[in-house]
């Protein structure tokens, strides 16, 4: 573990893990904001734009190395309650780049207003719309973080559900997977992990749920049969909170399809990968996906 690293989750400690009881949704939201300005910019080589496809708003980001044929839907984190593109425009032109793809971040429907399952409806149009693109639609990936990545995983489900063509792959970091809340690390790892709060994750939980099942595999997919679901790989850090989500859901993706893998990064925190201009742990795991996108998609 680097130096920076071990710098960066006394950071995260300090300035953006929350010390009180109760969920505050609005301060939140209202943090977030007066934080998306310092979120440092793409390169010049970088082309982003912003448009509206399917009923929804993207931004699409493609850099030199975009192969045509290759494109990843991309779904944000923020616990299916705050989040949105701009906050990634830092990281998503690097995964441009390392995939050689374009990459199209989503802005789907947020709760409390927009509950479940209104952000997996807002996916599924996405999809339907990239994968109806003669030249997108080659190799299509699905890509979240956190919330974004148990969005991922139930689309995925929703998509397998329908008889719909399923990506070639898919990958998500630090993946949420388990509304239920049944995983031993949320309570093992509460002191531990630098950045997230345990005691605001139900509430957080049932602001998205609005009363649905939280064991209903569209909201936790967990709980869904991943038989013929394409290759997954899952990043999680060994101190984080929802490390057992993680772990949970790729020991089933693993038994539904051997080339599905998990890596477990040693005291890294949610969602690393977003720290990529400073961590070169979040570079490293970076190149990992490549790696793994790059050999799924050479495989006949």
């Amino acid at each position: 573990m680097s130096l920076r690293a071990e710098l960066l989750r006394v950071g995260l400690r300090i300035f953006l893990k929350r010390r009180t009881r109760h969920f505050d949704l609005a301060a939140w939201r209202q943090s977030m904001l007066a934080t998306e300005k310092f979120v440092p910019r793409p390169p010049r080589r970088c082309q982003s734009a912003e448009l509206n496809a399917a009923g929804r708003a993207f931004q699409r980001v493609v850099m030199p190395s975009s192969r045509p044929q290759r494109a990843v839907l991309y779904l944000h984190g923020g616990g299916y309650v705050s989040g949105g593109p701009a906050y990634y425009r830092h990281f998503t032109w690097r995964i441009a780049d390392a995939l050689a793809a374009s990459v199209w971040v989503l802005t789907y429907r947020l709760a409390p207003e927009h509950p479940f399952p209104a952000a997996l409806d807002d996916a599924v149009r996405a999809y339907a719309f990239l994968a109806g693109g003669a030249s997108e639609a080659k190799e299509l990936v699905v890509m979240g973080d956190s919330a974004g990545g148990g969005l991922t995983l139930a689309l995925l489900l929703k998509l397998r559900d329908a008889g719909s063509p399923l990506p070639r792959a898919a990958v998500a970091l630090s993946p949420w997977t388990d509304l239920a809340l049944t995983g031993a690390s949320l309570a093992e790892n509460a002191v531990a992990d630098p950045m997230l709060n345990a005691t605001h994750v139900p509430e957080i939980a049932q602001l998205y749920l609005g009363g649905a099942d939280p064991r209903t595999p569209y909201a936790s997919p967990l709980y869904g049969d991943v038989t013929g679901l394409p290759p997954v790989l899952i990043q999680v850090g060994s101190d984080e909170i929802l490390r057992d989500d993680a772990v949970r859901m790729a020991a089933s993706l693993v038994r539904g399809n051997p080339r599905s893998r998990l890596e477990v990064w040693p005291r890294m925190p949610h969602c690393w990968h977003l720290f990529a201009p400073v961590l070169p742990e979040a570079r490293q795991a970076i190149g990992n996906i490549a790696s793994f996108i790059a050999n799924v998609t050479a495989a006949p």
